[in-house]
């Protein structure tokens, strides 16, 4: 092969990788107007609502604001795709320089404020982030898009125009704030269903063992007591679960002294007392010294132990 043709081989291969990069990167939507949505992540009327705010910032300000929101940006990372928005659409006054680029992509879940030259020295690259951590994100994991683009917009004008934070907002709060008191609003009800089943099936289980167990089931009673106040919160709020507990903690007792007068009750109470074991309900009771216990169908484990191995995750 002679040295010119490998010299062409090596300039298409060149045009090629170029290609592919070029392939690679978002395109750049046309500018529409101070909020191209075109994910259709915003409702109408946040849209005019945040169109109202930025007019009238620039029409006293004369800083060019707009909010862009695309679906995905692929691999192109958020820093090089606002570059390229920015540089495209040109914001801010020519000598100015006074353009801020607001970008979400909510598919990627990434989110961008490019500030122009003119701003740098007041919307300041720590401003910028603060923002978006205090009035945007908590508001976007909520998937509440609206209010996260009107607080981040609100919080960007009140920076520009010295006011520090936006007046008459509320952040909104973050899931681990929200779950604070174990409640999720936002937990898709197939999910909270599948989760209460699991939650109710299991301390129910128990709580029926109890209070058809002579001897450990009063021990029962008081361990299931914080499981009664805590899990059922994330399934239907503080305020059922406080009505729930209520219910469980009067009731146990009253159905466990109902019980007492069964025959069937009385005849393992007596057994426990005489044999050592009983028989309820297909589960064998055993008495010892902690008052009594329970084993159910003969399966036990095998003996094995664990040194400490695993893994463990958080969200």
């Amino acid at each position: 092969m002679s040295g010119s043709t490998r010299s062409l081989l090596a300039f298409v291969a060149i045009l090629s990788l170029i290609a592919a990069a070029r392939g690679e990167a978002a395109d750049v939507p046309y500018l529409t107007g101070r909020v191209v949505d075109n994910a259709e992540i915003l409702s109408a009327e946040a849209r005019a609502r945040v169109t109202a705010a930025l007019k009238q910032h620039e029409d006293v300000t004369s800083n060019q604001i707009v909010v862009l929101t695309v679906p995905s940006i692929g691999s192109e990372s958020i820093e090089a795709y606002a570059v390229d928005v920015f540089a495209s659409w040109k914001l801010g006054q020519k000598g100015k320089d006074n353009g801020v680029l607001i970008v979400i992509v909510p598919q990627d879940r990434k989110m961008r404020i490019e500030v122009g030259y003119g701003l740098e020295a007041t919307l300041t690259d720590g401003a910028c982030g603060q923002i978006i951590r205090t009035w945007m994100t908590p508001a976007f994991k909520n998937r509440d898009y609206d209010k996260g683009v009107e607080d981040g917009v609100a919080a960007v004008v009140a920076r520009l125009e010295g006011q520090g934070e936006p007046a008459n907002r509320t952040p909104a709060a973050s899931p681990a704030e929200r779950s604070s008191n174990g409640f999720d609003a936002h937990l898709p009800w197939p999910q909270r269903i599948l989760f209460g089943a699991f939650i109710f099936g299991i301390i129910g289980l128990f709580t029926v063992i109890g209070v058809m167990t002579p001897g450990v089931g009063w021990f029962l009673y008081v361990f299931l007591i914080p499981f009664w106040a805590m899990f059922p919160i994330v399934i239907i709020g503080p305020r059922p679960t406080v009505a729930l507990l209520a219910a469980y903690v009067i009731g146990y007792p009253l159905a466990k002294l109902r019980l007492r007068r069964m025959p069937w009750y009385q005849k393992a109470a007596a057994d426990l007392k005489t044999k050592g074991t009983a028989s309820v309900g297909g589960f064998t009771l055993t008495s010892g010294s902690s008052g009594g216990g329970f084993s159910g169908g003969g399966f036990s484990g095998g003996g094995g132990s664990s040194g400490g191995g695993g893994a463990s995750g958080s969200w």
